[in-house]
């Protein structure tokens, strides 16, 4: 009997033990030693700007689709559900759609989704940006895309961000079948990378001299697409353009447009994949608007790149908000595409015509950049555990830290920060509060706002960039625990998808201290 104990625990220890090494293996860091840091002053020089677009698919293969038998947007056999095994290989190969919820797989494509790259050069340093339509991009992805550039790029820093739209494939894994299983399909995630890599090698092949337009629409109409879901309601207004165009033809090279607001604007119930919004954006931009034979407008040619900005807080064009269609004289309410249209034209009519306005055409002073890796605790128990199982795969450099990468660059008349998640909009702009139910005792920590600390006059905010770490809260504004902010009955939406309280306080003093290199050099 003595025997049989000793080996039952003998036994249960070897488990134990294999369970710790499997989930440090899961947490283990993808890139031990990785290391941003990156100083830039330009110097006035002679040589031209040159600017380059490109962009490639990243729409997922639709193998399989299934039948929705109670129409509750969720793949579940229990209650009937079915799929068809279009590929015949006796299984159901599902491309699961993020942002939502679990148990969601796509049935169809509406409209492709891209990886679209600028590339700039100022003859010295060479700058490449991209856009993936996807829900999140995590660092050591980032990482991974990085060091598959062919060396003869000669790309010196790349800018990987998310439009955070919530109907493509799940490129975090926490949109999977259910709670413990990912979402990510390895081959998929293996052609993003690959698609983004060649994106940057055709803006890199379609480098022209430049001329450059920037332009803001700051008139605040842009407020009524947006929904702020949690108080102290600061809504982050403001669109921000810029254009290429060719030097020597006049003719459009391409547009970056950089607006914040989550794109969900199909909610909940969509199965077809789309990038939502933003393909609104881009198509106007790129194409112009016609409705009923009449040209609405002309639009601009070339490549459209959107970036999204500070969508925590939350900012969405939640359901509860109608949209008016001034090109259609309608109004829409409910979840569709053509609600989806009417936003995202409309936010290309605010662009163009804020364009059209501006006389800062120009070329482009050198490029000045700061960037550096950073360090932050993952205090976020449920983020802890999916790291441990392996549902994210992001790694961690210590026990329960992680990295990531903020930035500041500026391009003439133009500031860029970098912001590795969804920043609340009042770190950016200013309001936070310091409301009854806080879970700290604590003064406004993050003050004054970022954007008094940009001190060029056009300011581009890239939120989910170069990672998504999740929602960027305001430390005297955590609230994970009873009483609720404000003392409201319900508990707030954000916590569960942060870091952790230390985020926010972290991420605003390393862009201050990135800011304040990029604009006092010489201190």
């Amino acid at each position: 009997m003595k025997k049989w104990l000793i080996r039952i625990v003998v036994l249960v220890m070897v488990m134990a033990i294999g369970v710790l090494a499997w989930m440090a293996y899961n947490m283990r860091d993808r890139h031990p030693g990785y290391e941003v840091s990156i100083s830039i002053q330009g110097e006035e020089r002679e040589v031209p700007i040159k600017v380059g677009f490109g962009k490639q698919k990243i729409t997922p293969q639709i193998f399989d689709t299934w039948n929705d038998i109670n129409q509750d947007a969720k793949y579940r056999p229990d209650d009937g559900d079915t799929y068809n095994d279009d590929n015949h290989n006796g299984r159901f190969d599902a491309v699961w759609i993020a942002g939502f919820s679990n148990s969601k797989p796509a049935n169809g494509i509406h409209d492709d989704v891209w990886a679209r790259a600028v590339v700039i050069d100022d003859g010295t340093t060479r700058l490449a940006m991209v856009a993936l339509d996807a829900v999140g991009f995590m660092y050591t992805d980032v990482v991974d895309i990085r060091q598959q550039l062919p060396e003869e790029l000669n790309i010196d820093y790349t800018i990987i961000a998310s439009t955070h739209t919530h109907e493509s494939a799940d490129l975090i894994g926490i949109w999977g079948p259910d709670a413990f299983h990912s979402g990510v399909n390895s081959d998929h995630m293996a052609y993003v990378k690959n698609q983004a890599v060649l994106a940057i090698s055709e803006a890199v092949d379609g480098l022209r001299s430049a001329h450059i337009l920037f332009a803001e629409e700051l008139s605040g109409q842009d407020s009524l697409l947006i929904k702020d879901t949690r108080k102290p309601i600061v809504k982050a207004t403001g669109i921000h353009v810029m254009v290429a165009v060719d030097a020597r033809n006049g003719q459009t090279l391409g547009s970056i447009i950089n607006w914040a607001n989550h794109p969900e604007t199909l909610w909940s119930r969509n199965l077809l994949i789309s990038s939502d919004y933003p393909h609104y954006i881009r198509e106007s931009m790129e194409n112009g608007i016609t409705y009923a034979g009449d040209t609405i407008d002309n639009g601009l040619g070339g490549i459209s790149i959107f970036f999204n900005g500070a969508v925590g807080g939350l900012m969405t064009p939640h359901p509860s908000l109608p949209f008016s269609d001034p090109v259609r004289d309608s109004v829409f309410s409910e979840p569709s595409f053509e609600k989806t249209r009417t936003l995202g034209e409309q936010i290309a009519l605010l662009s163009l015509n804020a364009l059209r306005s501006s006389d800062t055409l120009k070329v482009l002073e050198p490029i000045s950049l700061q960037a550096k890796s950073i360090q932050i605790p993952l205090e976020n128990k449920v983020f802890r555990l999916a790291s441990a199982i392996g549902l994210l795969q992001r790694g961690l450099p210590k026990w329960f830290v992680t990295r990531t990468e903020v930035a500041a660059l500026r391009l003439g008349p133009a500031e860029f920060i970098s912001i590795p998640g969804e920043i609340y909009p009042e770190i950016i702009y200013g309001g936070i509060e310091s409301p009854p139910g806080q879970d700290f005792l604590s003064d406004p920590v993050e003050v004054p706002p970022l954007k008094t600390k940009m001190k060029n006059s056009i300011h581009f905010y890239l939120g989910l960039s170069n990672d998504e770490i999740g929602y960027i809260i305001p430390y005297s504004e955590w609230d994970a625990e009873e009483p609720w902010l404000y003392l409201d009955q319900n508990d707030t939406y954000g916590e569960e998808n942060s870091l952790g309280p230390q985020t926010a306080p972290i991420i605003y003093d390393e862009i201050s201290q990135l800011l304040d290199a990029l604009n006092n050099p010489n201190h």
